[in-house]
């Protein structure tokens, strides 16, 4: 077997992705504190088409040369917004008719196996690296995923989560 040229890829242009339908996801990252995590989401959105990403709190935006370094320029393609209270954009998106669910550990919290996305567009919240994402902000989703885990650690790096997440749910919505 032989390696695929870039030039055999059949990529589309950031002009064409930016008119193309979107897979109906919302990614809002909740105190990422790590530009290069937030650069490798915006990689996965881009690569699944996501609607949009909201950065909120401490997460870093762009231009920023650690996201550059693992976005490799999908903050070109994949719209974003930055938005200081995260609240105000969950009670947004749930005016919007999106469903929201908390990517976190929590009672009640639904494995990610087991999820089935409604039929409305999702919006997906990961959070801080060690924090978690914000009990304010739980407390206005719909609900909880969580991915099911069976080593010795309780969690993964957090653009680990999102590839694993928006994978999940691409699949699932697009079939």
């Amino acid at each position: 077997m032989r390696k695929l040229k870039n030039s055999e890829l059949g990529r589309i242009s950031v002009e064409n992705f930016k008119t193309s339908k979107k897979t109906p996801i919302v990614v809002v990252l909740d105190n990422v504190r790590s530009a290069l995590n937030v650069g490798s989401s915006f990689r996965t959105s881009d690569a699944f088409r996501i609607e949009k990403i909201y950065l909120c709190g401490i997460t870093a935006t762009p231009p920023n040369k650690e996201i550059r370094k693992s976005a490799l320029g999908a903050t070109e393609s994949v719209k974003w917004e930055k938005v200081e209270d995260t609240e105000s954009v969950i009670k947004k998106l749930k005016s919007e008719g999106y469903h929201i669910c908390a990517i976190e550990q929590t009672e009640n919290s639904i494995m990610l196996n087991d999820f089935s996305p409604a039929e409305k567009p999702i919006a997906v919240v990961f959070g801080h690296e060690v924090n978690g994402v914000q009990q304010s902000v739980v407390d206005l989703c719909n609900q909880s995923i969580e991915i099911p885990q069976i080593g010795t650690k309780h969690s993964l790096n957090i653009s680990v989560s999102v590839g694993i997440v928006i994978w999940d749910l691409y699949k699932n919505i697009i079939g």
